[in-house]
Order: structure tokens, then sequence, then C-alpha cells
């Protein structure tokens, strides 16, 4: 998939666990999860947008196109 999902990275910048961001963000572990391993299909903006204050960063920190 030419999409890479680096949330696990900005986790770890911000040394703060998987648990935590799914509370403060309002999704299920289970949910961030398949975001995180990028089995997602699509991401509503509003929880980018959420993802993004929560870890103080970019959209462009968390989604990554790779061509091939």
């Amino acid at each position: 998939m030419p999409i890479i999902v680096n949330i696990d990275v900005m986790l770890a910048r911000r040394k703060m666990s998987c648990g935590e961001l799914a509370e403060k963000i309002g999704i299920s572990a289970a949910n961030l999860s398949i975001l995180k391993t990028g089995k997602a299909k699509a991401v509503r903006l509003t929880t980018l947008e959420s993802l993004c204050a929560a870890l103080d960063c970019q959209p462009g920190d968390l989604l990554e196109y790779r061509n091939g």
C-alpha cells in the first residue's frame, strides 16, 4: 500500500501510549490499532484532526505517500 501511517513514530516521539491516545481522541484501542497498522480503508478528517491535536503534529507527520 503506498500510504504509510506513522502514528507509532509520533507516539514514540511524544512518549504516549496507544491507550492514552485512544482515550484522548475518543476512539477504541481496536480502532486505533487498525489505523496504526494501515489496515483502515479510510480516515475521517475529524479523526485526523483529533490525532493531530492530541499529538501536536501536522497530517503529513502521520501519513506518507510512497510510490512503488
